[in-house]
């Protein structure tokens, strides 16, 4: 039977491979699927185009449609600039609590799922329970949509996946999407003396952010009446604008990062119009009177679709029922849920460990969530 000191010494284990995002996460996905080789699920390692990234995906049961999806990323976020008390890939405790890099975002909740994979094993199943574990989450969802895709291809549809980020075991059924884009600028340098002989690239991302800035300011009055989310309307971002060489140089290049978070597929639609027709028919024609070659390129680092709460969710039924929860909410932060529900599959999320100690120094999940955690997996026997 699975235990909490198990899924400690899992945590520890997997907390010890340092999967920032930038590098690979091969040597996690071997070692689990090592340990699940040797309980005789069957395993299938699929790679990105680089071959230096890797999904998992495990199955135990009949190979067949419905059953569960139990899925965690296994990359984390980096360290670097933060001001961690402890080394961040070694596993420290205080207090209850169980500290580093990734702790509750999210292998705190994979942890668990190993510590009660020889369980699973035993169970008389009818149903599959499959333990998927993804690639580039932080970084656009990569992995999950490959993984979605192999699914597809495969004509594999779970009946319904329980994705565990960190909810403090909270039942969430909804969440807006996450859109990230780069759009690049390229102008003409020149002497900073003469700035009308050149295309100041850095102006006119500036021109282009106040323009987003203004969309936002929009989006406040296109929140659904009945939107649960906090706040209810569709957010923008800007996170970085980068461009030019010296103070008396006219900026050639300039990139800006931005992102939005959409509460429905209407609002990212009508931003990615709006944007685009502002960079197409009044910037680029305005640098392009000046110099031929300026150019607006908006470059997408990744869409991930919005959860979207739905009536009969089995999913939330399953979890809530094992939970105690009376109820399921909404958060604003993304997962891979949406792109599970693309394929069709009724998805919740739940996990242990808080979001707001997501991402930040001296990460940390607790005992407490860890034990609650099992208790849910353990449950699930009862369903398959």
């Amino acid at each position: 039977m699975a235990t909490l000191d198990h899924a400690v010494d899992l945590l520890g284990d997997l907390i010890a491979f340092p999967t920032v995002s930038a590098d690979s996460n091969l040597d996690l996905i071997g070692w689990v699927a090592d340990r699940l080789n040797a309980l005789g699920a069957r395993v299938e390692i699929t790679h990105d185009p680089s071959g230096t990234k890797a999904n998992l995906f495990a199955t135990f049961g009949p190979e067949e449609d419905g059953g569960i999806v139990l899925s965690g990323h296994s990359d984390v976020v980096p360290v670097e600039g933060q001001d961690w008390s402890t080394d961040p890939f070694t596993m420290s405790e205080a207090e209850g609590n169980l500290f580093g890099r990734g702790a509750c975002d999210m292998k705190g909740f994979i942890a668990c799922v190993l510590a009660l994979a020889p369980d699973i094993a035993r169970w008389s199943l009818t149903r599959p329970i499959h333990i998927a574990l993804t690639y580039d989450e932080e970084v656009g969802c990569f992995g999950a949509r490959a993984l979605v895709e192999t699914l597809r291809a495969r004509g594999l549809r779970p009946g319904i996946a329980i994705l565990g980020e960190p909810t403090m075991m909270r039942v969430i059924e909804g969440h807006k999407g996450c859109c990230e884009y780069t759009t690049r600028f390229k102008g003409l340098e020149g002497h900073g003396s003469a700035p009308d002989r050149g295309v100041n690239a850095a102006e006119y991302a500036v021109r282009y952010a106040a323009r987003l800035l203004s969309l936002s300011d929009t989006l406040r009055g296109r929140a659904p009446t009945d939107s649960r989310f906090d706040p209810p309307w569709t957010t923008l971002s800007i996170g970085r604008i980068n461009g030019g060489i010296a103070h008396n140089v006219i900026a050639g290049q300039c990139d800006l990062d931005w992102e939005m978070r959409p509460v429905t597929a209407a609002d990212g639609a009508w931003v990615r119009g709006e944007i685009d027709r502002f960079a197409a028919d009044t910037l680029q024609p305005a640098m392009q009177a000046v110099h031929p070659e300026s150019t607006i390129t908006r470059e997408v680092i990744g869409e991930v679709a919005g959860l979207q709460p739905i009536d009969g969710n089995r999913a939330v039924e399953i979890v809530s029922a094992l939970t105690g929860a009376n109820g399921a909410d909404v958060v604003p932060f993304g997962t891979e849920a949406g792109l599970f529900q693309e394929l069709g599959i009724d998805c919740v999320v739940c996990g242990p460990g808080s979001i707001d100690q997501a991402h930040k120094a001296d990460e940390f999940v607790s005992r407490a969530q860890l034990s609650a955690c099992l208790a849910m997996l353990a449950g699930l026997e009862a369903y398959v």
